[in-house]
């Protein structure tokens, strides 16, 4: 049952990611333009808003089964050991851990999509370059501000989402588990409310993944943080505030509703199969 778990949770994870970064990339586009220094026409306004849209494909699916992965196995093993009024830390803790894997995979594949949706470069232009200015390491520019960012916005989704599933069974007077169209309404609520509080961490993440080392611009974290309030002022921390939380909240529908989908049916399939999955 665990190894059906883990397979399932892969599964699940990665048609979930990828259903949602290929249907909802524009929004995403939007978003990274309007957090650009250069500001949103200089870097591209709408036009090629499914630039960067290879590197997404790439790492898409692996990220988010990672994620999932690692988030069922903490919480399939802590959940029994705690009492039900601490499974809040262990959801919090799981997606902590999970996002801290699946950025393992997701920075780098973010640092080329960010700088091809405003520039004019070519995947591997960007990837040569990054090579060249900082070795391998360039790849994994932003690696802790994206952490950073990952674990407060799981720390808000995760605990939300279980805590409207629970509120939502109770509801409906349903003690089985939900389907998957209501897990979908969870995870659209939780993601718009998650969104929205991290955008500030959004925004710094963004301006470093989009800076080069020989550019001259700030690269420390709280060097950004000052710059953003400096040329923006406050209301620079929210830009793209819109397209994030519509991109999330949509995706947060489309995410946790494929991933639930897809997990039950991987499960039913081992389950009915169960020689598949010992081979």
């Amino acid at each position: 049952m665990d190894k059906n778990l883990y397979l399932s949770s892969l599964f699940g994870g990665g048609m979930a990611g990828m259903a949602v970064d290929m249907s909802l990339f524009p929004l995403d586009t939007l978003k990274t333009r309007l957090q650009a220094p250069q500001g949103f026409r200089q870097a591209g306004a709408f036009r090629g808003i499914y630039k960067g849209i290879g590197p997404q494909i790439i790492g898409s699916a692996p990220q988010a089964a990672l994620f999932f992965c690692t988030y069922e196995a903490v919480k399939n093993f802590a959940s029994p050991l705690v009492h039900t009024s601490a499974l809040p830390v262990v959801y919090m803790v799981g997606a902590s851990l999970g996002e801290i894997v699946a950025c393992l995979v997701r920075v780098p594949m973010e640092v080329v999509k960010q700088r091809r949706q405003v520039s004019h470069h070519s995947v591997v232009q960007i990837t040569l370059a990054a090579y060249r200015n900082e070795g391998f390491m360039g790849l994994y520019r932003g690696f802790g501000s994206t952490v950073i960012r990952e674990i407060p916005f799981s720390f808000i989704q995760l605990p939300i989402l279980e805590y409207l599933k629970q509120v939502y069974s109770r509801k409906l007077n349903n003690s089985e588990v939900l389907n998957s169209l209501q897990v979908a309404n969870c995870g659209a609520v939780a993601g718009g409310i998650a969104a929205a509080v991290t955008t500030p961490l959004d925004v710094v993440k963004t301006r470093i993944m989009l800076a080069e080392r020989n550019q001259g611009t700030a690269l420390k974290y709280a060097d950004v943080w000052m710059s953003v309030y400096q040329s923006k002022g406050f209301n620079g921390f929210f830009a793209g505030i819109v397209p994030r939380v519509m991109w999330i909240t949509i995706g947060g529908y489309i995410f946790f509703g494929m991933y639930d989908y897809s997990k039950a049916f991987c499960q039913t399939t081992l389950l009915a199969n169960p020689s598949s999955s010992s081979n």
